[in-house]
């Protein structure tokens, strides 16, 4: 059995190891879906964001967006215009996850073929086989080939 480590503090967030902090910070489930979509596409608007993700609450999704802007994985940028714009892009920490992201992605897709998942349904969009990357919005500071696909 492990002995715990010291209690650490950084934003308001308490940790005993690093693992600890990293889920803290970009764990959950919508939080992890925001980071691969801006990671994917770049810049994003909050209804481009709410489009890709049916399911959350517009609440939801606010609160979520505010965490991670806390937790500089992403930057929020307001144009003073109307209605008005205001735009989600990841930090350099945050496309530092991405390629963590991709390779749970993989994780997903050889679980769902080891569980004999049937085809998509005829007329559903579903995502494609083809492993995405970093959108190029955002150079090579986090290149997602490092992470190679699991197999």
């Amino acid at each position: 059995m492990t002995e715990a480590c010291a209690a650490k503090e950084l934003n308001g967030k308490k940790y005993r190891c690093f693992f600890e902090l990293a889920l803290s910070v970009m764990g959950g489930k919508w939080k992890p879906i925001i980071l691969y979509h801006l990671g994917q596409s770049g810049v994003l608007c909050f209804s481009e964001l709410r489009r890709g993700m049916p399911e959350v609450t517009d609440r939801m999704l606010t609160r979520q967006l505010r965490e991670l802007e806390a937790d500089g994985l992403i930057t929020r940028t307001v144009y003073r215009q109307v209605p008005p714009r205001v735009e989600y892009a990841l930090t350099e920490p945050g496309q530092g996850l991405f390629p963590i992201l991709l390779s749970m992605r993989d994780w997903g897709a050889a679980y769902e073929k080891s569980m004999g998942a049937g085809p998509t349904p005829a007329g559903e969009r579903y995502e494609t086989d083809k492993r995405p990357s970093l959108h190029p919005s955002y150079g090579k500071s986090a290149d997602a080939d490092a992470a190679a696909p699991v197999k």
